[in-house]
């Protein structure tokens, strides 16, 4: 019995896309390209190159589709991390600029020159 494939991103499972994975197939949940290095057997970010198959052609954005003839696509690409990195990281940048709505109390510290400024 074989492993499910998932999404290198988002874990979702690629059941439904057929074998072999084609250059711009991406993921029905979260529309990530899955033919990168990523989702190889030889991904390893610890070797030269990231990857663990010399005669195969340097890629220098490992999430992004390939051709790289030596592609194989590894059950084992899902790392809960970095999808948990990626949340945090987002979550920074929310707590940093906002999320994008206006605040009353901010609006009532405006100046009236401010307020006329942004044309309110």
């Amino acid at each position: 019995m074989t492993e499910t494939l998932r999404c290198y991103r988002c874990g979702a499972s690629l059941e439904a896309l057929p074998l072999p994975l084609a250059r711009l197939d991406e993921c029905p949940s979260c529309t990530m390209q899955v033919h990168v290095c990523r989702m190889c057997v030889f991904f390893d970010p610890h070797v030269a190159r990231q990857c663990r198959e010399d005669d195969a052609d340097e890629v220098k954005d490992k999430e992004r589709a390939n051709f790289c003839d030596y592609f194989k696509p590894t059950p084992d690409a899902h790392d809960p991390r970095f999808a948990s990195a990626e949340s945090k990281a987002k979550d920074q940048l929310a707590g940093l600029f906002g999320d994008g709505q206006s605040d009353a109390a901010e609006d009532a510290e405006l100046s009236e020159a401010d307020k006329l400024f942004r044309g309110d």
